[in-house]
């Protein structure tokens, strides 16, 4: 699935028809990763797996292809330069593992292809051959994760941080991604309109790269939020302005939320398709809340654990068409959400 030569919105909007109009991204990353036995307890979280076990970030991402999902996100959340050379690393080691992680996510794609046979659903469909589109989203998380401190989930950088600060710390991860193969990127959890503001102007202005402009290519993003309740983003900036900003930008080919607690979901989702025309993602976690200090994830006093599987229809009348999962949840409720999108898909298909 390339972008190559053609407008991104239209590529993107090809994309989600070929799904059935409805996409299912990956889940939780870290929490996959923990499950087979990784020690994340380290300012580079998920990223340090990039370093010491490659295997198991492609082990996770076969997990979610197996379960159904058509965007598998890249474990570059917490991989920055920056943050490799603070654990010792050269700038070209830093360099060459956040290319790495792009390249493991694409092998991971070609292993789910070739292990799958003409028999399988991903090849049949409707007594038609039929393979099912797969998306390298290559994730880049806010400012906010690189600090580890909690920070993506308040927006509170401080005052000494401005919009240069954050352009000159991006930029360089961004032109990797993009060069190492991504098919589109991943901006995500996202806590404030400031940010918001940098990958939408700054940075993705096709990245100055002349040569891309010759070639005519654009390199898709999407922009997806945390937030801290059903109008406001983390920091609490209203979710109206920072969808806005996205939905100027033609190079962002879809907007909406992640980690953030599944009971605000359909609010948000109604909110941003008030201010914009692009396809609407929804990948919250599980509705438990991060400890910053203790660096666990605790339930909400008095709410139990929620199912979001069950929400997804209501999550798609509201207007959201890209549907995942993102901390604590696992292959077990991407599966869940691909079976309940594929039942509705068979439905809108009877009509």
């Amino acid at each position: 699935m390339g972008f190559k030569g053609k407008h991104t919105s239209f590529v993107f909007t090809d994309f989600l028809h070929q799904c059935g109009g409805y996409a299912v991204i990956d889940g939780g990353f870290a929490t996959e990763l923990e499950g087979h036995g990784a020690d994340l307890n380290d300012p580079l979280w998920s990223a340090k797996c990039l370093l010491v076990s490659p295997h198991l970030v492609r082990r996770v991402h076969l997990d979610y292809l197996n379960a159904g999902a058509s965007i598998i996100i890249t474990g570059s959340y917490q991989a920055t330069i920056q943050g490799f050379e603070a654990q010792g690393l050269s700038e070209e080691e830093g360099e060459n593992l956040i290319r790495r992680s792009v390249e493991l996510a694409r092998e991971a794609r070609d292993i789910y292809y070739d292990r799958c046979t003409i028999d399988s659903s991903d090849f049949i469909r409707d007594g038609r051959y039929w393979r099912r589109p797969i998306l390298i989203a290559a994730s880049v998380g806010s400012y906010g994760a690189y600090l580890a401190d909690g920070s993506e989930y308040s927006g509170d950088y401080g005052d000494t941080v401005t919009v240069e600060t954050l352009k000159d710390f991006h930029r360089r991860r961004v032109k990797i991604l993009v060069d190492a193969g991504a098919d589109i990127i991943a901006f995500e959890t996202i806590p404030n309109k400031l940010e918001a503001q940098v990958f939408s102007y700054s940075i993705y202005v096709r990245l100055h790269y002349s040569s891309l402009d010759e070639e005519g290519i654009d390199i898709p993003a999407w922009l997806s939020f945390s937030c801290r309740d059903e109008s406001k983003v983390a920091s609490g900036d209203s979710i109206l302005e920072c969808a806005s900003i996205a939905e100027s930008c033609k190079q962002v080919v879809a907007v909406g939320v992640n980690c953030t607690a599944p009971r605000f979901i359909h609010g948000l989702v109604s909110s941003i398709t008030k201010v914009t025309s692009k396809p609407v993602l929804a990948y919250p976690n599980s509705g438990e809340t991060y400890d910053p200090e203790t660096k666990t994830w605790k339930k909400i006093c008095g709410v139990v654990h929620e199912d979001f599987v069950s929400y997804i229809g209501k999550w798609r009348e509201a207007g959201a068409s890209l549907f995942g999962g993102c901390c604590r949840t696992t292959p077990d409720t991407v599966r869940g959400i691909a079976k309940a999108l594929s039942g509705k898909a068979s439905e809108d298909d009877d009509k």
